[in-house]
């Protein structure tokens, strides 16, 4: 355990930015394999959804742009495949 009042400060910073970074990478990761599960009715709203999301992480700074840009096209080309 830290002794500096600044060094227990800094750590309860980070034990909450890491439960917000967690809660949102999960809400993400989520969105992802539902839009993977849908049916072909629910696939475009799923879709939206998962992007939605992935977007939302990139904001947050949970993952990078260039993941969130990854990630999204990823998506879309596996989605894709699908619905041929």
């Amino acid at each position: 355990m830290p002794q500096k009042k600044s060094a227990k400060k800094r750590l309860r910073q980070n034990e909450k930015l890491n439960q917000r970074s967690r809660s949102i990478r999960s809400t993400m990761a989520t969105a992802v394999k539902r839009a993977r599960a849908a049916g072909p009715e629910d696939r475009d709203k799923a879709f939206k959804n998962a992007v939605s999301a992935i977007d939302k992480a990139a904001r947050a700074g949970v993952i990078k742009k260039e993941t969130a840009g990854r990630k999204k096209s990823k998506l879309a080309k596996e989605l894709g495949r699908a619905a041929a």
